[in-house]
Formats: structure tokens, sequence, C-alpha cells
């Protein structure tokens, strides 16, 4: 999944990369696919395709929904000023999951009954994925998610033993918890020298898989488990995990979930008077857990996906163009890897337009679907490409620090088994 980013501090911050202008933008060629939905509607001498977005857009993960509809917004509004597809002028749909797999589960219905939806970005949740992937394949309308991170979803329930791909239909332009996990074990076991850890997670599908691959690690690397503890994610008193995590000499604290639990956790581990930091992934990894956290947060840990936008200057026309754009919410971690997601679609809907001689097929959402796994372009967030389980390519992460109430790079990489 997903977290993240100060209005403007976290811009500077966030992992995005590579140039963006439209005639850099490259597509390799694609297969085709007979059968699918149908896609597009004529809008008076030029057709009309629409992009679903899914997010939580209210509720705890407002700040991670918004900042993926609005960078989703931002590439429309891109690729309709440059007339980057001839004849077709792309609009967004956005719908809210509240991060509940259920209300996943009802807007992918929704947008699959809506004829000139031909391609979906989102959802934020592994969980609310799992429950609209079978939606979406069925009616062949590829779903590009720019933050869910369960191996799973691409590489089937049993990933660690026996890789299969199971929806043709999913993509997704972030990087995955097999990696992110491991690299997290890595860099406490090795640079943050930390040895004991007490290992938490909220039970839901992104939280207790990135726990797993971070603890899987972790031991392989020589550390200790010390305890291990679930916790509701609806729940804001975690005095009883704490009193565990007080009384055993634990000298961090790696917890797989989101921030809305991460924050209180982290202030009140450290008001019980255990000072040691909690660790996390890209699901902490936002302005609102240093909110939650306080002070009390400095010296906190979090991995995302990519690297930090100063080191990659090509990534700057998408900050300016977002900044001008006006949008009152920051575009968070995820804002890059959903304006690439949306970007992907697009280029998908350009090969099938050009390859039916610049209309869109009946079999459109087959055919994007198709195009999809052979997508290649310089965008936001570096090279975007697929391989052959829908997963990205592009596997970089970066640890970051709470110091002086922001999150600040510490270390850019990926994980080397």
């Amino acid at each position: 999944m997903p977290g993240k980013g100060l209005i403007v501090r976290q811009r500077s911050l966030i992992a995005i990369t590579a140039a963006l202008a439209a005639g850099a933008l490259t597509l390799t060629a694609c297969g085709s696919r007979d059968e699918g939905g149908s896609g597009g509607s004529d809008n008076g001498g030029g057709t009309t395709v629409v992009i679903g977005v899914d997010a939580p857009l209210t509720g705890d993960l407002t700040a991670l929904g918004l900042g993926i509809k609005n960078s989703v917004d931002l590439a429309v509004k891109t690729a309709n000023k440059d007339k980057y597809v001839d004849g077709v002028t792309f609009e967004i749909q956005a719908l809210d999951d509240q991060g509940q797999p259920s209300s996943g589960q009802q807007n992918a219905t929704k947008l699959v009954a809506d004829e000139k939806v031909l391609g979906v970005v989102g959802p934020l949740n592994s969980s609310v994925a799992e429950s609209m992937q079978k939606v979406f394949d069925d009616a062949k309308l590829v779903e590009v998610s720019p933050a869910n991170t369960n191996p799973a979803l691409t590489q089937g329930p049993n990933w660690q033993t026996k890789k299969e791909r199971v929806y043709d239909s999913y993509f997704r332009t972030a990087t995955t918890d097999a990696i992110q996990g491991p690299f997290a074990a890595q860099y406490v076991y090795n640079d943050a020298k930390k040895k004991k850890v007490f290992v938490v997670d909220d039970k839901k599908t992104y939280g207790a898989g990135l726990a797993s691959t971070f603890t899987a690690e972790f031991k392989e690397l020589g550390g200790e488990v010390v305890g291990t503890e679930h916790v509701n994610p609806d729940t804001k008193d975690f005095s009883a995990v704490v009193t565990k995590i007080k009384n055993s000499d634990a000298d961090v604290v790696y917890y797989g979930g989101e921030y809305p639990v991460a924050g209180p956790l982290s202030k009140q581990i450290k008001k019980a008077g255990k000072d040691i930091p909690l660790v996390g992934g890209d699901g902490i990894y936002s302005a609102d857990f240093i909110k939650l956290a306080g002070t009390e947060g400095t010296g906190d840990l979090a991995t995302s996906v990519g690297a930090p936008v100063e080191d990659l200057p090509s990534a700057k026309e998408f900050v300016a163009n977002y900044e001008a754009e006006g949008y009152k919410e920051a575009y968070e971690a995820y804002g890059g890897y959903s304006y690439d997601s949306a970007w992907a679609i697009i280029e998908a809907v350009k090969k099938v337009v050009e390859d039916n001689d610049g209309k869109l097929p009946d079999d459109a959402r087959a055919k994007v679907t198709e195009a999809m796994q052979n997508v290649s372009f310089d965008g936001v967030t570096g090279k975007v490409s697929f391989d052959e389980f829908g997963d990205a390519t592009n596997k970089q992460l970066t640890v970051y620090s709470v110091e002086g109430g922001q999150w600040k790079p510490v270390k850019s990489g990926t994980y080397t088994g």
C-alpha cells in the first residue's frame, strides 16, 4: 500500500523521477486479444474515454486517497492539453472506497458497468484490491495500482514457493513487500544496529504481509524477535501492547500497517518510558504520522517506494505542474505512482487507437489490457514497465527518518538477497 507527505517539504521527498515531456513517452509493440468489453463513446467528433479512480477519499486515509485522485486528474489534464491521443478526450471518475474491501468491490462493479471506462487507477489498500481483481478481470478491464504492495496480488497466494499470475488485468507501479520488508530488515539490522525487535501488525492484508517479510529477513540476518502482537486498527488505546513492549528487551518496534495506528502507537510507547524507534513501511510514510506521533516520533523510520525527488531532477515538472493546478492536498508518496499509473492507461489507449486506424475497437477493454503488458515509458517515478506478473520493474526503495518534524531520506537502494 500505501502513505504520505508534508504539503511543502514532503513534496521534496516523494519517490519520483524522469522526463514527463509527452514526446519522451514511448510505447513498445504489443499483441492483440479477441473478445472483451466495449469502450469509449462518441463525443461529437471525438471520443471520451474515462479513467476510473478508486481510493479512500474519506476516512482515516483520506490524505493518501486525495493525493492519488489529484495526480490522476493531473495526468488526464496533461494528456488532453497535449492532445496526446488523437481524437480522444480523457475524463476521470473517482469513487470512494473508504479503505473498505466491500466498498471497493461495489465500486469495481459500478466502473465495469460504465462502458466509457477503459482503465482504473487504484486502489490504495491491498485488502481492497483483493475484492476488486476478479470483477475487473471478468470484464477485461485493466487495473493499475500505484500503491498495492502485497506480493500475492500479482504472484498468487503461494508466491513464496511458486509464483503464478492469477489476473491478467491487474498491474501495479509500486514495488512489493517481498522486497520492501527485507529491505527494511537489512537497514534496521545492518545500519541502525538494532538486534531485538518487537513486531506488531494490524492483521490486514498489507500490514500482516509486510510484517511477515520483515520478520523472515530479520531472523535470517541474526536478529531476534522478542515479541509479537496484533492490534485492532479501529482502536486508539494501545496500552496492552505498549506494556508488553515496555517489559520486553526490544531495541526497536516494527509495525506492519498504516499511519492512523502507527502514530499513536509510537507516541504511547515513548510516553510509557520505552525510548526506542518505531519502524514501518510505506503505510506510515505520511505527514499525518508525524502529526499523530508528535515530538515522540523523532527518530522513527519508514521505508517507501522509489527514490527521493532531490535525486531525480527530471521529476520537477510533475511537482511544478501539480502546484500550478492548485490542488489543496499534497500528492503524498503515491502521487508520482498515480500519475504514472494513469499515464500507462493513456499509453495503452493510444496504442490501441493507433492500431485500429485512429478509432477504438469494439473490444477496446480487452485490447487495452493486452497493450498494458508491453507499455514502456519514462515516467515520473522512472522507467515504467511491467514484468510477466504485472509487477513494476522499478524496485527502488528509500528509508526515511523523522527529524525536526519532517521525513528526511537516509538511504536509497533495493533489497539484495
